[in-house]
């Protein structure tokens, strides 16, 4: 015979079907049931619909609305989330009052930012990074939920300003102060020059006072 289809003994699909029933029946029943969203989870059911949070809601957001005034929009549950009104009816759709302005336009308080500890907060001018930040579960606002912000530096290492500038006054002549913010270099300099004969040690009391001098790994005091 050539290349073509050949065809299926009925005697063999039997065999098939009768070996591995239980093949067939977990394949079917996994290709029907839907994928469960790890997002409703968190929806509770049963509550105010208006006091769902942003996630378990899908709403028709349209920007023919006043910058910081109160929008109507129209909103629904999303598939598998119930909810009811003020007198306990359910609703499948629901009018909400939403403040007009965009998720990035939101106070710093109603959203959260991934943290850099790579970025120099010592430095003039003080430097920004790319942090990606997130609307709390709560807050309702238009367009995407996750967005880019350029942000100041900010992050710390656990090095306090008044333990820097009691070394730097007590110690400083050894280079007690700039071991501790781990500018260990410095620390040696300082430590075999008696403190620059003590030039260095006040001047260095001067710039850890009033801040210019801060930790080796670029975080800010605290």
């Amino acid at each position: 015979m050539g290349g073509g289809v050949r065809p299926v003994n009925s005697f063999h699909l039997c065999v098939l079907l009768i070996a591995s029933p239980g093949y067939i029946s977990l394949n079917w029943l996994a290709s029907e049931l839907p994928d469960e969203d790890p997002a409703l989870a968190e929806c509770p059911s049963g509550g105010l619909c208006g006091r769902l949070p942003a996630d378990c809601i899908r709403c028709s957001f349209h920007h023919n609305c006043t910058y910081r005034k109160a929008a109507s929009f129209s909103c629904r549950p999303r598939k598998g989330v119930h909810c009811v009104d003020e007198s306990g009816q359910p609703q499948s759709n629901f009018s909400l009052s939403i403040t007009c302005q965009f998720c990035w336009q939101l106070e710093p308080s109603q959203y959260r930012c991934s943290n850099s500890t790579s970025c120099m907060t010592v430095s003039c001018p003080r430097r920004r990074y790319n942090a990606t930040c997130e609307v709390l579960g709560h807050v309702h606002c238009l367009g995407k939920r996750r967005f880019l912000k350029r942000l100041y530096c900010n992050w710390t290492g656990g090095y306090k300003w008044s333990t820097a500038l009691a070394l730097s006054i007590t110690l400083g002549g050894f280079g007690a102060d700039r071991f501790y913010l781990g500018q260990w270099r410095e620390g040696l300099g300082k430590l075999f020059s008696f403190g620059g004969l003590g030039i260095w040690t006040l001047i260095d009391v001067l710039l850890i006072g009033v801040g210019y001098v801060g930790p080796a790994d670029g975080s800010l005091y605290i």
